[in-house]
């Protein structure tokens, strides 16, 4: 087998590895039926979805004649960190760590915290633009999950609101 696109054949080996494990994991919850859809109906259809699509892609890259080869390129190290970065110190802000004893900071300050992050990832950082995005988002996300869907998680600093 000639690989003939090298960036199709390992995204869609990529699809191909997160379809099955989300099929997977899902068989450990109860399935159910089209007509009783249970916990894991969606995650495994999902998975099954993804996974066809992974295997469509990868035939495709063995069949399909490319010019180059389409070779895939250098990592993109500094925005991989920054990305998973700015979504760990999302979750920590959110929740806190109290066995490093940081406190909960809410999901308003998460929100300014991960996308101040996330931005660094670019090639230009400009701080008026960030704020304004993380402001759109922080006010988008409060009136979403707030106040139309009633959830219940903490939204300010816990030293602020007690």
């Amino acid at each position: 087998m000639l690989i003939k696109s090298q960036k199709d054949f390992f995204s869609g080996l990529l699809y191909l590895a997160v379809g099955g494990a989300f099929a997977w994991g899902a068989t450990n919850y109860t399935v159910g039926s089209g007509a009783r859809m249970g916990p894991g109906y969606f995650p495994l259809l999902l998975g099954i979805l993804l996974g066809v699509i992974g295997g469509v892609i990868m035939f495709k890259a063995t069949v399909v004649e490319t010019e180059d080869g389409d070779p895939v390129g250098k990592w993109a190290w500094r925005q991989i960190f920054f990305i998973i970065g700015a979504n760990l110190l999302f979750g920590v802000l959110l929740v806190g760590l109290p066995s490093v004893g940081v406190p909960a900071m809410g999901l308003i300050v998460a929100i300014y915290g991960l996308t101040f992050v996330a931005s660094l990832a670019g090639d230009h950082f400009r701080f008026k633009e960030v704020f304004i995005l993380a402001t759109v988002l922080a006010v988008g996300s409060y009136v979403a999950f707030v106040w139309a869907l009633k959830l219940q998680f903490p939204v300010w600093p816990s030293f602020i609101v007690g």
